[in-house]
C-alpha cells in the first residue's frame, strides 16, 4: 500500500505520526546582520562574552557582520530561536576555544549545525585545542592575542577562503564605498586590488564611490587606482 500510495498521502501519514515533512522557513535576513556584509556566527563561552563582543566590533571594520549570542538576542525574543536563525543564515562560523569549552550544553551543537550546512568552521585556541571534526579545520592562535589583531587575521582569512571570498569581495567594496576616512579609503583600496573574484556591479559601484564621496575622491591617488583597476578587470572580461 506504502509503495503505491501517492505523494499527499504519505505526506499526510508522516504528519499523523509525528514525522514532520514540511520545512519551516527561514528568514533570509534577520536584523542582526548588517547588509552587505559576510556573516559570521561567533561561538563562544559566555563567561569570555566581553572578548566576544571586542572582536565583532573590530570585524566590522572589515565588513564582517558577527552574531554574539550573549549579546545579540533581545531579551523579549526567543533566545533558541534566533540562534538557530543565526546559524541558518550565516556565511562562517569562529569558535573561541576558551577552556572548558568542550563542557558548554551549547557550544559543540552550534559547530555542529555550521558543519551541517557546509559553511566554513574554524577556531581560535585560548588554551583550549581543536578537537573532534573541528580539528580538521584552520585554527588560529588566540593566546594573549587583542580582539582588532585577531579580527585582521580572520578578515584576511575570510577574504582567500574560496567559500567566503566572493561574500568578502561584496563586503570589501561596500566599505569601500561607504568609506569614512581617507585613511580607509585607501587602505581598502589596497584589499581591492587584491580581490580574487570580479563581478561587473562594482564598477559602476565604485564609479558611484569616487563621484560622491568625498572621503574616497579626495584620498591621494585613489580615484586612478580605481580605474585602472576596473580597466584590469574588463580586459579579463
Amino acid at each position: 500500500m506504502l509503495d503505491g500510495a501517492p505523494d499527499q498521502a504519505l505526506i499526510d501519514l508522516g504528519d499523523h505520526v509525528g514525522f514532520h515533512t514540511t520545512q519551516k522557513p527561514t528568514r533570509i535576513d534577520p536584523p542582526f546582520w548588517s547588509k552587505g556584509m559576510l556573516r559570521l556566527f561567533i561561538t563562544h563561552l559566555s563567561s569570555h562574552r566581553e572578548y566576544a563582543a571586542e572582536l565583532k566590533n573590530d570585524l566590522q571594520n572589515y565588513g564582517i557582520s558577527c552574531f554574539v549570542a550573549h549579546n545579540d538576542i533581545e531579551p523579549t525574543l526567543e533566545w533558541q530561536a534566533e540562534i538557530e536563525s543565526a546559524l541558518a543564515t550565516c556565511d562562517a562560523l569562529i569558535a573561541l576555544l576558551h577552556p572548558d569549552f568542550h563542557k558548554s550544553s551549547w557550544t559543540d551543537q552550534e559547530i555542529g549545525f555550521a558543519m551541517g550546512r557546509g559553511v566554513p568552521v574554524c577556531s581560535v585556541r585560548f588554551g583550549d585545542d581543536p578537537y573532534g571534526f573541528v580539528s580538521r579545520f584552520q585554527a588560529f592562535n588566540g593566546m594573549s592575542k587583542k580582539a582588532a589583531v585577531l579580527a585582521k587575521e580572520l578578515f584576511d582569512a575570510y577574504r582567500k577562503n574560496k567559500q567566503t571570498q566572493a561574500r568578502m569581495a561584496d563586503a570589501i567594496v561596500s566599505t569601500f564605498v561607504d568609506s569614512r576616512s581617507f585613511a580607509q579609503a585607501k587602505e581598502f583600496m589596497g584589499h581591492l586590488e587584491e580581490l580574487q573574484v570580479w563581478d561587473p556591479s562594482y564598477a559602476k559601484r565604485l564609479h558611484s564611490a569616487v563621484k560622491n564621496n568625498h572621503q574616497v575622491a579626495e584620498s591621494f591617488g585613489v580615484p586612478d587606482r580605481v580605474e585602472r583597476l576596473i580597466k584590469k578587470w574588463a580586459k579579463k572580461g
